[in-house]
């Protein structure tokens, strides 16, 4: 459906160094300048970050640094950005979330004022997540076909259980070998593979204040094990020592294992800390 528009909007998409705001940087911003009349324009600018890009963002976007090192600095594009986007509204796929606020911080480190309170912003994901629900009585439908109401009574957790147990047998069902056509949406009847797949994020603990990182070599490859897998160290995720080895910080700074047992953390980050300071002062 064409957009009815008042005023241009920016659809744009930001590849960065990594997703904190204040320390890492863009890498190529994309987007399409959608005009009332239904014009189109269309850039795509990769940029230089003046630091260097991490293995597994190379990896993941096809960005290398080689790439970019002749590409110019965010400061020398801003200006024209600033031009092109004056008087828009932006729409994005969790642009929200990150791309605006990331957008926002590299315009001010130019020294430019950019003012999104002004503009509309347009988010593709919550609107997906909002009218898509993901909760269980929508995956009850989706996947059993009746609505949950009819079966259960819902919010009781004798109830949701039960609607738990057949979403999750009618969704191997559902992606048993032979019923897909894509390879990446088989899911086989193993609890391996259900729990490997299950995982969205490298947390230590719960709470996400230490994830797991890989170990890479002097070029920046990954280092891996007998079995082949991906060797990883427990890095903090929060803090002065973000991005830090949990072990060398233990090593190094005692006190700050007693600060966090003594702080308002969860116990479950306590105890898994605990853990590694046992096994560390262990060998």
């Amino acid at each position: 459906m064409k957009l009815n528009l008042t005023k241009p909007l920016i659809v744009f998409d930001l590849e960065t160094t990594g997703l904190d705001l204040v320390n890492d940087r863009v890498i190529q911003i994309s987007y399409i300048k959608v005009s009332p009349d239904g014009s189109e324009e269309r850039g795509n600018l990769f940029v230089n970050p003046q630091k260097p890009i991490p293995a597994e963002v190379e990896q993941l976007t096809g960005i290398t640094n080689e790439q970019v090192a002749q590409a110019p600095t965010f400061q020398e594009l801003a200006s024209k950005l600033n031009s092109v986007f004056s008087g828009c509204d932006f729409a994005g796929f969790n642009s929200n979330h990150f791309d605006i606020p990331m957008l926002a911080e590299e315009f001010l480190r130019a020294g430019i004022d950019f003012d999104f309170s002004k503009c509309r912003l347009i988010d593709a994901q919550t609107i997906f997540h909002r009218m898509e629900r993901r909760n269980l009585a929508a995956a009850y439908k989706f996947y059993v076909g009746r609505k949950m109401e009819d079966d259960f009574q819902a919010h009781l957790a004798d109830q949701d259980t039960e609607a738990t147990y057949l979403v999750l047998q009618a969704q191997l069902d559902r992606y048993a070998p032979g019923m897909q056509e894509e390879e990446d949406r088989v899911l086989h009847n193993d609890m391996d593979e259900l729990a490997a797949f299950s995982k969205t994020n490298d947390n230590v603990d719960f709470a996400g204040r230490m994830i797991w990182k890989e170990l890479t070599d002097s070029s920046g490859n990954p280092l891996t094990g007998a079995d082949g897998k991906p060797l990883k160290q427990e890095v903090f995720n929060f803090g002065k020592y973000k991005g830090v080895p949990v072990a060398e910080v233990l090593r190094r700074d005692p006190g700050y294992y007693s600060w966090i047992l003594s702080s308002d953390f969860t116990n479950n980050t306590k105890q898994m800390l605990t853990r590694i300071r046992l096994r560390e002062f262990g060998r």
